[in-house]
């Protein structure tokens, strides 16, 4: 095989040649696949733009649709150091007079005096109860010190509720003494401590032994009680310090004690929170707003304009959520968003008449929720639009799938076009190395011609043979 360098003959730069002539050639069609590819994903982020604020927006409309929400109840509390409330949706708006004589307590007791936590109290068996229950626990000669005992009715399985503790306190001579302490977790009148001892030293009521922690020589630090309040001066007797027992919707909790004085609860429509939940749903409108005029944007002066400008995907989805914001819903008191304060203004954007909305929350406060969250209210009207756009299966999925086969597809055109580009790149190489050793052969020629024609006789040696 001939070994050749294009070019030799010639004198072209056949390799330069080919490369600009290959590009050349393909420039054209990769700028167009190029703009393709861009155009379809600058098409896929302004739908993900797209879907985004529509899931955005169809949160906040998924949080209207709640009757219950709408019909918030608040209990207020003038002293809440006294008793602080909370309501539900079944209280009735209006006042009482409250009056708190007692807080419910747990039961606290505590034994006689002991030289330190490691004496020896006895052996035998204490059953002690809390309320209704009882567990036993056994002291021997493994746990027969004060502290033993401590920790063997902690550690009782079938303790219902009674702590156990030491402490040490002074006893009045310069020295301290050790004190068991038991404390029950639950609280309440019927929640009392009581220990009986049986001691294996066989008088279960001296003072001595472990008789020492039997009930009757226990004093009392607190009593287990109940808690009293007076309701529009009525007694009102409760084993907790939160109950929800006593004015319907109402819950309790009780802070302290003040004999004497009493305070007001009132109990009021919850209009601030119905007022939030509007002013939610319209600033979420309007966010939705901004970004479809920013996708269908077109400025006059720049001559830019949106990703999506005259898509139909977006005008479909901004005309049917406009026609259901100003449509009229039949059978309600209210049935436009105009009849409680919402209006759309000249950028069509919704504004709120917040002194409207006042109004109508005063006159009817459950008409609003209605209009939101009823079976036929915006709320779930909005949602079905909104879930035909971006569900798994929606219009806007539908449509990024579609733009992702395209992209695909240019791939396989960039393939297409890199084979023709190989297949031209070895015509033109062909042929211009056909060209090469042409043009060396005729110069070959042309150099053998001019040396056979330099060698003829010239015509006057010719005449001068002669």
């Amino acid at each position: 095989m001939a070994i050749t360098a294009g070019g030799i003959g010639s004198g072209l730069d056949i390799e330069s040649l080919v490369s600009q002539l290959v590009a050349a050639e393909g420039q054209p069609t990769s700028f167009r696949l190029d703009r393709k590819e861009a155009d379809h994903q600058a098409d896929l982020s302004a739908y993900g733009t797209l879907k985004s604020a529509l899931s955005t927006f169809q949160d906040s409309v998924e949080a209207l649709d709640d009757l219950e929400s709408f019909q918030g109840r608040l209990a207020t509390s003038s002293d809440s150091d006294l008793f602080t409330a909370s309501a539900d949706t079944t209280a009735v708006a209006g006042s009482y007079d409250i009056e708190v004589i007692q807080l419910a307590e747990a039961a606290k007791l505590r034994s006689g005096d002991f030289t330190s936590a490691t004496e020896v109290v006895g052996t035998g068996t204490l059953d002690i109860t809390l309320g209704t229950d009882t567990f036993q626990i056994t002291v021997d000669t493994n746990n027969q010190t004060l502290e033993g005992i401590r920790d063997a009715i902690n550690a009782a399985s079938d303790n219902p509720g009674v702590a156990a503790s030491i402490i040490n306190v002074d006893d009045g001579a310069g020295g301290t003494v050790s004190r068991l302490i038991l404390t029950s977790d639950k609280i309440g009148s019927a929640n009392n401590i009581s220990i009986a001892a049986t001691d294996d030293d066989l008088n279960n009521t001296d003072t001595s032994g472990l008789s020492r922690l039997a009930t009757a020589n226990l004093t009392t630090i607190q009593a287990a009680q109940d808690s009293i309040i007076f309701v529009d001066q009525q007694q009102v007797t409760r084993s907790s310090n939160t109950f929800s027992d006593v004015i319907t919707g109402i819950s309790f909790t009780l802070e302290k004690a003040d004999v004497g004085t009493t305070e007001t609860l009132t109990v009021a429509f919850d209009k601030d929170g119905v007022t939030s939940k509007v002013n939610s749903f319209i600033n979420s409108y309007n966010t939705l707003i901004d970004t479809m005029n920013s996708l269908a944007s077109y400025d006059a002066d720049s001559g830019a304009s949106g990703p999506l400008i005259g898509d139909s995907v977006l005008r479909g989805v901004k005309s049917q959520i406009r026609q259901q914001i100003t449509s009229s819903i039949s059978g309600l008191e209210f049935g436009t968003l105009s009849e409680i304060g919402v209006t759309t203004n000249d950028t069509g954007k919704l504004s709120l008449d917040s002194s409207k909305l006042d109004e109508v929350l005063t006159s009817n406060f459950t008409a609003v929720s209605q209009l939101f969250a009823s079976d036929n209210g915006l709320a779930k009207s909005l949602s079905g639009i909104l879930d035909g756009y971006v569900d798994a299966d929606g219009i806007i999925s539908a449509r990024t799938d579609g733009l992702q086969t395209r992209i695909e597809s240019l791939t396989g055109d960039r393939e297409r076009l890199g084979q023709r580009l190989v297949a031209l790149e070895a015509r033109l190489r062909a042929q211009f190395t056909a060209m090469d050793i042409l043009v060396a052969q005729l110069n070959s020629t042309s150099n053998f011609l001019t040396s056979q024609l330099a060698n003829l006789p010239k015509p006057n040696s010719i005449r001068s043979n002669n």
